[in-house]
């Protein structure tokens, strides 16, 4: 296995092998500008395999939420290229947009429509068959079956989050992105959140998760990365990483950049 270093600006990172088959997700020297200072995706580069599951930790405002906005497709890169399953992601085409699963801060839920209301509309706008059947199995998978009545304004945060993962995966999605999913969960929303994302490692989904939950993160990955200053500057595969100390890790390669 490849080992992991610290890499100086510029400088490339070594990565686990990941042979010649086309990569669920690929990202080229992407950036992202937002005015002429501001660099928040500073020549990232991806390729993610059928199965992988990568954690990006980092402090706040690394650019983790932006990188994981260019690789669902809601940003455009000032430069560099994405590419889904081997084609390349156009955010003004909609044909790639059945291939990924997005969780975000946001949810993207209707909250005056209730929880089987939601996971039907957006079936509807994907044109899913066997949509009844779908929307109950989404919702019993996130232990939301008896509130499939209840408008989103009145369910808790920790079942609105839930909620929004069941439409994330709705679709059945090749490619899954989460944003800090943990987020104000309590113990049972985070319990039934962490039975769902350990069933999505079944060798054929990928998926990208940030977070600042070094254990969680740890738990679900089989691959990591440090995202500081818009760079990733540190990448291993799990195997190599010892769990006890990569908070000591996590907290040298920050103060190093």
């Amino acid at each position: 296995m490849a080992v992991a270093v610290v890499a100086d600006r510029g400088a490339p990172i070594t990565r686990p092998r990941l042979g010649g088959e086309t990569p669920a997700l690929e990202a080229r020297d992407v950036v992202r500008e937002f005015g002429p200072t501001m660099v928040a995706v500073d020549g990232i580069d991806l390729r993610l395999q059928p199965g992988e599951f990568l954690t990006v930790f980092g402090p706040n405002g690394a650019g983790k939420s932006t990188l994981l906005g260019l690789l669902a497709g809601r940003l455009r890169p000032t430069r560099g290229e994405i590419s889904v399953r081997g084609q390349r992601l156009d955010p003004g085409s909609t044909e790639w947009r059945s291939d990924i699963g997005v969780l975000s801060h946001h949810g993207m839920l209707y909250p005056h429509l209730t929880a089987s209301e939601n996971l039907r509309f957006f079936g509807r706008l994907f044109g899913l068959d066997a949509l009844d059947e779908r929307v109950e199995r989404g919702l019993a998978r996130v232990d939301l079956s008896d509130r499939r009545d209840s408008r989103v304004h009145t369910l808790s945060h920790g079942m609105r989050q839930r909620l929004a993962m069941a439409r994330a995966l709705l679709h059945d999605p090749y490619v899954i992105l989460l944003d800090e999913p943990y987020t104000g969960l309590d113990p049972h929303a985070a319990s039934v959140l962490q039975s769902v994302l350990m069933s999505l490692r079944d060798g054929q989904r990928t998926v990208v998760m940030v977070t600042h939950n070094l254990v969680q993160g740890l738990q679900m990955s089989t691959r990591l990365a440090i995202q500081v200053r818009g760079r990733l500057v540190w990448e291993a595969a799990r195997g190599e990483v010892d769990g006890r100390g990569f908070e000591s890790v996590y907290h040298e390669v920050v103060a190093a950049r």
